[in-house]
């Protein structure tokens, strides 16, 4: 690990100015950016922590939408009642994040802003359709994800919260790596009530969208509306873990179980 420059500002606007200088990164719960700098794949001039913001954490739950902010930990959010009662699936996926230590360190907003393609948090974004607000503004989910390790975040811009809109009936279902934890193919089903989103994560680059499933599933929200869907492997991933055909037969199969488990 190179040397660095270490500030743990208490404002999000001084983190802010921080993280835009030279070339900072932003500390926000350190479960993947620690681990990269450990290796050298990183090595960022100043570390800014966030962790002393307090503005960043905390969730509010309203008839409409769950808030939560960037800097809550995956542990609060899986053991939230209130989210448990709003949107069910989206505790029960905080609750397969990694392992307890990893659960009670990692956050939302790292998550997000990392967009590792095997992370769960981005398919619950982008499968309920939820809008990330940043320090420079907002942005949909649709238009967040970019590509592997992409985001729309510009320089010195720092997520300060997500807003979820609560579905009609959603869930999440993953088949994970038994070391990692990390989706190998992981699914979020949400009928949203003037219609359905399904998001992929772990198959590609980044999270995706799948509009065939999602238009099936509108016209009978069934677990048989897409078990036959065949998914094609291109420009699926392809590693030591699973080859691309391996991961298109299984978006199908977690697909099914998704909708199961939301009708329940």
């Amino acid at each position: 690990m190179h040397a660095f420059n270490y500030h743990r500002p208490s404002k999000v606007n001084d983190a802010a100015a921080l993280a835009a200088k030279g070339e900072a990164k932003i500390l926000a719960g350190g479960q993947s950016l620690v681990q990269a700098m450990k290796l050298r794949l990183a090595s960022p001039s100043d570390i800014v922590d966030l962790g002393t913001i307090k503005e960043l954490s905390g969730i509010k739950v309203d008839a409409k939408a769950v808030v939560i902010g960037a800097m809550t930990r995956h542990a609060e959010v899986a053991g939230s009642a209130e989210v448990k009662k709003a949107i069910p699936a989206l505790a029960a996926l905080a609750g397969m994040i990694g392992d307890r230590q990893v659960r009670n360190m990692g956050t939302l907003g790292g998550s997000l802003a990392n967009s590792d393609p095997a992370a769960d948090y981005p398919a619950a974004v982008l499968g309920l359709g939820a809008t990330i607000t940043t320090t420079k503004g907002t942005h949909a989910a649709d238009k967040f994800f970019k590509g592997l390790y992409e985001t729309a975040l510009m320089p010195g811009e720092i997520i300060t919260s997500v807003s979820f809109p609560v579905p009609k009936r959603a869930a999440y279902t993953k088949f994970k790596n038994p070391a990692s934890r990390f989706a190998i193919v992981g699914v979020f089903v949400a009928d949203m009530g003037n219609g359905v989103r399904v998001a992929v994560t772990g198959a590609g680059p980044c999270v995706l969208r799948l509009a065939e499933m999602e238009k099936a599933l509108a016209g009978k929200f069934a677990p048989e509306s897409v078990a036959g869907l065949k998914i094609k492997p291109d420009g699926l991933n392809t590693d030591l873990h699973a080859s691309a055909e391996y991961r298109a037969h299984l978006i199908t199969v977690m697909a099914r179980r998704a909708v199961e488990a939301a009708l329940k």
